[in-house]
């Protein structure tokens, strides 16, 4: 197990997770299904097989690439600590019981499933083909609040699509920024992505572009539902955050790449959410005066 946690990094699954948590909250708060732990729990093994689906694939199909990256030498395959036939069993295995706890959550969940297995598994092959791979990452992490959403409620609508808007922009710009430590490697093997497209430079700028659009969209929800101040501390940290890690990474110094990635965006979110779930509670508990 030790290892299989290895592979698929599983600490990373704290940049998804808060937000799975407030599309199920929000979904709580203002459909008309009441909170279960069973539907929550389900949509905990959601995250966590779809996740450890789309890590270990992305290794697998990575694997001889990874080991000509002195980078990347290490991970479990290269390094023979898993091998690429038990990756693969173990991606298949999540995939198998992502589809099935979708089966007990709604119809609607279940009829999506192979489209969100779909999106997180392509993911892996866009960087062969198009520098565009840092969305299609950001597309599959933005479906996990409108998919909790859609677990409680059956049902789409604006104020979690602006939270996975919001995913979406924020994991391409932090993405890319994870991207620049293989700028040069990525040229040379022909792989594509934005820094080796458009240079260290051009990278950043466009990473700083998708992180104001995702504090855009983190604001928007304001207009479509009453929040009280709390979630105002919660937007002030998460863009504090997109600003913080712009200041660490410069084009000609990317050394604190690992801490903007990690650290930074792990604060980023888990703050954010605990502000979004500490206002809902204290508006349905009627405990606070200030709605905006």
């Amino acid at each position: 197990m030790k290892k299989y946690l290895s592979l698929v990094l599983f600490a990373h699954s704290i940049f998804a997770m808060p937000f799975a948590m407030i599309g199920f909250f929000l979904g709580v708060t203002e459909g008309t299904q009441p909170f279960h732990w069973y539907l929550f729990a389900l949509v905990i093994l959601c995250m966590v097989f779809a996740r450890n689906a789309a890590m270990a694939f992305n290794r697998y199909l990575d694997r001889n690439i990874d080991a000509r990256n002195p980078r990347t030498t290490m991970r479990d395959i290269p390094a023979g600590r898993v091998s690429a036939n038990e990756a693969l069993l173990f991606v298949i295995i999540n995939c198998v019981l992502f589809t099935v706890a979708t089966a007990f959550i709604n119809q609607l969940c279940l009829w999506l499933s192979p489209v969100a297995l779909f999106v997180v598994l392509f993911y892996s092959y866009t960087k062969r083909f198009t520098a565009l791979c840092h969305l299609v990452l950001g597309l599959g992490l933005a479906l996990a609040p409108i998919g909790a959403y859609i677990a409680v409620t059956g049902a789409f609508a604006i104020v979690p699509l602006c939270y996975s808007f919001a995913v979406l922009c924020w994991v391409s710009g932090f993405d890319i920024i994870y991207a620049l430590q293989d700028e040069s490697f990525d040229r040379n093997e022909k792989l594509h992505s934005i820094p080796a497209a458009l240079g260290i430079r051009n990278a950043l700028r466009l990473s700083e572009l998708l992180h104001a659009l995702s504090a855009g969209f983190v604001i928007l929800p304001l207009f479509f539902a009453p929040f009280s101040w709390v979630y105002l501390v919660g937007i002030a940290f998460f863009c504090t955050m997109l600003v913080y890690q712009h200041l660490l990474v410069k084009p000609n110094d990317i050394s604190r790449v690992d801490r903007a990635f990690a650290t930074t965006n792990g604060y980023a979110s888990v703050i954010f959410a605990l502000c979004f779930l500490t206002d809902t509670y204290l508006r349905t508990h009627h405990l606070t005066s200030w709605i905006i």
